[in-house]
């Protein structure tokens, strides 16, 4: 199923994306993730004929659904939601990246259940806006994090990804997005291999930008509001 005005939404963003990149003085490609949460497997489809390439999902059981539903479509799948423990035995494996790693015990628990032979891509999120609702690992526990989810040789560390606070003030967005970039430049200095910067969605994607993004997650201005 294609969309044409999807189409023209996206030109919208990419023309956005490429002035707020010359801007910030970036020139890195933007991965735009099509998060297709609370919408039908139509939305998998219409993101893929738009070229699209990656689409995310917040919750494991629909996203299976749909990865059903949708079965032959070119896409890659991205979980970008919390991940409990008991549901990782249903996620291991059947994503390209895991967005919300955020403790020890749940990387440990996802590379148990990784298929033999397989590696896990995985993102670490870090709480950079400092509310206690959102998950993420604390700033200053990152290091340790990032230490013990590398001896896990199952996982393959990719970066970091943060959601910043719900504010329409561009100060307040930034802040966290220009935190979690210096703490991924601070832990590449150490020798972490944490090139990606997952942040950035429908309402501050712009910022995000021009913070670094290398990956923004994009549902209601793509597809419009959830059903």
């Amino acid at each position: 199923m294609s969309d044409p005005a999807l189409a023209d939404r996206l030109e919208e963003i990419r023309a956005v994306v490429a002035t707020r990149q010359q801007a910030g003085g970036w020139t890195h490609p933007v991965r735009i993730v099509a998060v297709t949460k609370g919408h039908g497997a139509w939305a998998v489809t219409a993101a893929a004929a738009a070229g699209l390439e990656t689409v995310g999902e917040n919750r494991v059981q629909e996203a299976l659904t749909k990865q059903v539903e949708s079965a032959g479509v070119p896409i890659a799948w991205h979980l970008i939601g919390s991940l409990q423990t008991n549901k990782v035995r249903l996620a291991a494996g059947r994503f390209e990246m895991i967005h919300s790693i955020d403790r020890l015990g749940l990387a440990a628990e996802v590379a148990r259940r990784v298929p033999a032979g397989a590696r896990q891509q995985v993102l670490v999120q870090v709480n950079c806006s400092g509310e206690v609702q959102k998950g993420g690992v604390r700033p200053a526990d990152l290091a340790s994090l990032l230490d013990g989810i590398r001896a896990l040789s199952s996982l393959e560390l990719r970066g970091l990804m943060t959601m910043a606070e719900f504010s329409e003030d561009e100060r307040v967005q930034r802040a966290a997005f220009g935190q979690l970039r210096a703490l991924r430049d601070a832990m590449r200095r150490d020798g972490h291999p944490v090139a990606e910067l997952s942040m950035g969605m429908s309402g501050d994607y712009g910022a995000a930008v021009e913070e670094g993004a290398t990956m923004l997650r994009l549902g209601s201005i793509l597809f419009g509001s959830r059903q």
